[in-house]
């Protein structure tokens, strides 16, 4: 990767698989597309080999079509190893250097672990956390070719899987309003044809009704839940709880 040229992104979401991010923020990355950020993915791995796939040329088919629908400006797709991808040190510096290439001022994660699910998830978790940290580390220059150090502005994490009531003891959860992208959401998770084929129907249930349960709970139509790593702060109270409260 050269040196950093392209125009930053506000935003970038990080999983283990493709799929992954569009299952779990698909509607806030497409919502953000659409209040005028940047935003892009970066998948660790191909998803390959995986039951039902032709091979990488067809998954990466199906990412493809989905950033497109989603609305995003890019999508990166590291070569790490699926099914056995581990928080090494090499793993770690590949995605340092996307993040420092692409100097996003946001970075979204998965949360913990994934019970009944892929290993990979919880490794991806730490693998994002260490290369948020490595991406601002000075006096590395062999590490990263030349990419100048960033520094990661806020980092988030997101609740991945449907197999357990429990999420991540974490402070600094919200709830991102997706009403008006749920639908794209939607139909960017059914661009993976190979991956939910129409006997697995019940899984777009499971994301809908998730999203308008999460939304439901901050009064919108439907949300997407997301955890700060870090406290936020609020500096207009009234505008930020009741944004639609006279002045």
């Amino acid at each position: 990767m050269s040196v950093a040229s392209s125009q930053p992104l506000d935003v970038l979401a990080i999983g283990a698989h493709p799929d992954d991010v569009e299952i779990a923020v698909g509607g806030t990355l497409a919502r953000l597309v659409q209040q005028g950020y940047r935003v892009g993915i970066c998948d660790l791995t191909n998803g390959e080999p995986t039951p039902g796939s032709s091979g990488p040329a067809e998954r990466l088919s199906e990412a493809t079509e989905a950033a497109r629908i989603l609305g995003v400006q890019v999508r990166e797709t590291l070569t790490l190893p699926n099914r056995c991808l581990f928080d090494s040190f090499p793993a770690r510096i590949a995605l340092a250097r996307v993040i420092r290439h692409w100097r996003p001022a946001i970075v979204m994660g998965i949360a913990g672990k994934t019970p009944m699910a892929s290993p990979d998830h919880w490794q991806a978790m730490q693998l994002t956390d260490a290369a948020v940290f490595y991406s601002r580390l000075t006096k590395w220059d062999d590490e990263f070719a030349g990419l100048p150090v960033h520094t990661v502005k806020k980092q988030l994490w997101y609740p991945l899987g449907f197999s357990t009531l429990d999420h991540p003891e974490v402070t600094g959860r919200f709830v991102f309003d997706i009403s008006e992208t749920l639908a794209i959401k939607i139909e960017a998770i059914r661009a993976y044809k190979t991956q939910f084929p129409p006997g697995k129907e019940r899984v777009f249930r499971l994301v809908e009704s998730q999203n308008r349960f999460f939304g439901g709970t901050a009064g919108f139509e439907a949300g997407e839940m997301l955890f700060s790593a870090t406290t936020l702060g609020i500096r207009d109270l009234v505008g930020t709880l009741c944004p639609n409260s006279p002045i």
